[in-house]
């Protein structure tokens, strides 16, 4: 856990890049720009069963319900405003955004899945509430998400400073470049075991090469701890540790000190709260027709990936696009294959409390499982990694369970391959498809179980209200893990709502 010391290293080296940004390659001054999105969404969904497919509402920020049918109005509006009078460099910057879901179902609700303030200066920000955020090098489109932080569940709440992208080293013009944030946040208060759940997370990335070269490499950490909550399990008056004391310790990934607060035994020989994270590593290669896009994350929850006994686990892809188009009726533009891979998790055995034990008894690791959290890595019911691990709640009625943990199954191989192209020349269509092998998890094993699920989608613009996108899609789950289910969706979206 030493590689958590670079949560100091890269906040010393944010607080020395604070005022740089990457050199324009012109005499004129950079202007900073911000992109944003706002629209208004009417969407409809059926399926041949309750339940909607996975693809249909898998990695959608919580707003699509599991069951079906599902009327959705969705409208976000979003906006920056330079603070600047007496340039033109746009240095300054203030904005905001807001998001509001309306499912009419079983069950209506109304969610806010974005609601922030946000004010920037050059390529950096401080921002405050529910933001949606991508974290970890993937393909944050076509491919199954990032493992750790997908965009499964709703963004959670907090405040946050970072990098808006990757920014310049100084001095090095553009040939090295980094992207990090710091924030804090806060879980939801009816989880059903553990309640005033906070969110520590942070993330180190860099990059070598321009934007311009033909090859960039990348490498990085990203560090989330869930701390200082109530739990009924291995606690203190059914308390988690708090405290300056032990934020520091959480922050580095240190184990509890029986001088900080009331920690007992567990938090004495474990690290204070649910530590979760990857390690990151990527290569861009780019010419002028095309790039592709290598990338791995190496999965850490306790020392077996420090021990050298979880590097089987991870997710591994390759992301294709292509540059040019030549007008034809039907082309593929852009493709990701992805394998996850789950099983290892540093082996079967694991010496709760023996510091003296050999580094081959560190595993179990149980991901997204915790022993005083309970209601594990998960944000409202929603897993807030992979949606391949998902909660024992949005499972087949035949799994077993165990104890009252999160997730049933976190031992899962998954397949996956995820396609963009155009169709009649106006037209974008995209196809997910994945296949997954399931064995439960350590503590309740069970025999393989197999599962398809993928999705078909088309959209193209259409002379209504000024121009609007006509999208719909299909998709089918079939196996033992979910009911065998087929469903669509057919809707009406109007983007540019705040354009100038």
């Amino acid at each position: 856990m030493k590689l958590f010391s670079l949560s100091l290293a890269f906040l010393f080296t944010a607080t020395l890049a604070i005022q740089s940004y990457s050199q324009p390659n012109t005499k004129f001054p950079i202007v900073y720009q911000d992109t944003t999105d706002s629209f208004i969404e009417v969407l409809g969904m059926a399926s041949s069963t309750s339940r909607t497919p996975f693809w249909i509402q898998a990695n959608q920020f919580g707003i699509v319900p599991r069951t079906s049918p599902t009327g959705t109005l969705n409208i976000q509006l979003e906006n920056f405003w330079s603070l600047n009078s007496s340039d033109q460099k746009n240095k300054w910057r203030i904005g905001g955004g807001i998001q509001a879901v309306g499912n009419l179902t079983k069950e209506s609700k109304l969610l806010l899945p974005q609601i922030h303030g946000t004010i920037r200066f050059k390529n950096w920000e401080l921002f405050a509430g529910r933001k949606k955020q991508w974290i970890g090098l993937a393909d944050s489109t076509l491919g199954t998400g990032s493992y750790i932080w997908s965009n499964n569940a709703m963004p959670i709440p907090k405040i946050q400073i970072g990098t808006v992208g990757f920014v310049s080293v100084p001095f090095t013009k553009g040939w090295i470049s980094f992207n990090t944030f710091y924030s804090e946040g806060l879980f939801e208060n009816n989880r059903p075991i553990t309640s005033n759940l906070k969110l520590h997370q942070k993330a180190f990335y860099l990059r070598v090469g321009k934007i311009s070269s033909r090859l960039k490499l990348y490498g990085g950490i990203n560090h989330q701890v869930q701390w200082g909550g109530n739990s009924p399990y291995e606690t203190i008056n059914g308390k988690m540790p708090t405290g300056f004391g032990n934020y520091v310790n959480l922050i580095i990934g240190r184990s509890g000190d029986s001088n900080v607060g009331q920690e007992n035994y567990f938090d004495n020989h474990n690290r204070v709260g649910n530590h979760l994270g990857t390690i990151d590593m990527g290569m861009e290669i780019e010419s002028f027709s095309n790039s592709w896009f290598f990338y791995r994350q190496n999965i850490f929850e306790d020392g077996s990936l420090f021990a050298l006994k979880s590097l089987a686990d991870g997710l591994n892809g390759i992301r294709f696009r292509s540059k040019n188009f030549y007008g034809s009726s039907f082309s593929i533009t852009e493709a990701n294959i992805e394998f996850l891979y789950t099983k290892n998790q540093g082996g079967s055995e694991f010496i709760y409390g023996d510091l003296n034990a050999p580094r081959g008894s560190l595993g179990r690791d149980n991901y997204f499982n915790h022993t005083q959290v309970r209601d594990g890595w998960s944000y409202y019911d929603r897993t807030i990694g992979t949606p391949f691990i998902a909660p024992t709640t949005d499972t087949q009625w035949k799994w077993p369970k165990y104890a009252d943990s999160f997730t049933s199954n976190n031992r899962v191989a998954v397949y996956h391959l995820g396609l963009r192209g155009t169709f009649l020349r106006k037209m974008v269509w995209t196809t997910k498809m994945s296949y997954s092998s399931n064995i439960g998890t350590y503590d309740q094993p069970f025999p393989s179980i197999n599962q398809f699920s993928g999705l078909i989608t088309m959209q193209g613009k259409i002379n209504l209200f000024g121009g609007t996108i006509l999208k719909g899609s299909v998709a089918a789950d079939l196996g033992e893990l979910y009911p065998d289910t087929y469903g669509f969706t057919l809707g009406l979206r109007k983007e540019g709502l705040l354009s100038r």
